[in-house]
């Protein structure tokens, strides 16, 4: 009589978290140590992004929206390249096998890459004593040539960008009691909705055919607004000028500069904002402005791309150029 092989802990943990999310065939249900992803003749587009406690989420936060956050985050880089979800991998970096924590993410998890047609095609599972990690590659694909690069933006196309700026650092200062915290104490809709921007970035996919029809260039926006666009200027040769008083702003941010219990620089420079930043012609702005209306997306245009290679200017209101002593958040 044979043994029937022994399951290691690692084993049943797949197989019980994420086994089920392995839809798509070339997944072959997990029980390979690799995938296959189809073409279909499209060019593939591949993005990395991982996410560290007390880096990128507090050890507080709950599992179902660390697991979103870091599908998310790649999704955003997807969706600025013009490309649509095919699937990711996942590396999950664990303290402990609790079902307490794992099994609300692998729900959440599963239901994010259902909504956004991005199934798990396989990854690694490991022991940590430190920080936990989770780090997600995924793929898109796109029509042959057709990835919207950083290298493509000329003098005289618009900026645009989607959405609301420096929500996301703001509800990072809401959960560790910043600025923003003490500022909105008895306003609790509004920081419930800065708290989820930063826990659940809400990536622009449904826009993503529409900058790959219109932009010359793109990037999503994580680092902070101005870090970024100065990241897509060098790329492409050339620099910028943003009207600030243009940079759309929630009713909430909006209100916290008022009353100067933040600055502007926080707001430009504080990352994780997952928007898609980028450069059109001013012939093309409108269509993609109006792409993003019938999506329900906002798409904003705060400036213009110019020739040179200095630093982009941030203008006020009245034309002067502020002094940003950062740009962006760094990791070192």
């Amino acid at each position: 009589m044979t043994n029937a092989p022994e399951t290691s802990a690692e084993d049943s943990l797949i197989a019980r978290y994420f086994k089920p999310l392995a839809t798509d065939p070339g997944a072959f249900g997990l029980v390979d140590d690799a995938a296959v992803l189809s073409s279909s003749g499209d060019d593939i587009v591949v993005t990395t992004d991982a996410v560290v406690e007390g880096v990128h989420y507090l050890a507080t936060d709950p599992p179902d929206t660390i697991a979103r956050k870091a599908l998310r985050v790649n999704l955003s880089d997807l969706a600025a390249k013009g490309a649509a979800p095919a699937g990711f991998v996942l590396t999950l970096a664990l303290r402990s096998k609790e079902d307490g924590w794992l099994r609300p993410f692998a729900d959440a998890l599963g239901e994010d890459a259902k909504t956004f047609a991005c199934p798990l095609l396989g990854g690694d599972t490991v022991s940590t004593p430190g920080p936990q990690m989770i780090s997600i590659t995924a793929f898109g694909r796109v029509p042959k040539g057709r990835m919207v690069g950083r290298t493509g933006a000329r003098p005289g196309d618009l900026i645009l960008v989607t959405g609301t700026i420096g929500d996301a650092v703001l509800g990072l200062s809401v959960l560790t009691g910043g600025a923003a915290a003490g500022a909105l104490a008895s306003e609790q809709q509004a920081k419930e909705m800065l708290v989820s921007r930063y826990r659940v970035p809400q990536p622009r996919n449904v826009l993503a055919q529409a900058v790959r029809d219109h932009a010359t260039a793109a990037m999503d926006v994580s680092d902070g607004l101005a870090g970024d666009l100065a990241k897509l200027c060098a790329a492409s040769g050339v620099s910028a000028t943003v009207d600030v008083a243009n940079v759309p702003l929630s009713a909430a941010a909006a209100g916290l500069i008022a009353r100067n219990a933040i600055c502007v620089e926080t707001l430009l420079a504080g990352g994780d904002d997952y928007e898609v930043l980028c450069t059109v012609p001013p012939a093309q702005s409108e269509a993609l402005i109006a792409a993003g209306q019938a999506a329900g997306v906002a798409v904003t245009a705060i400036g213009t791309i110019v020739a040179g290679r200095e630093r982009p200017r941030f203008l006020d209101g009245q034309g002067q150029e502020l002094a940003l002593k950062r740009l962006s958040y760094s990791h070192f």
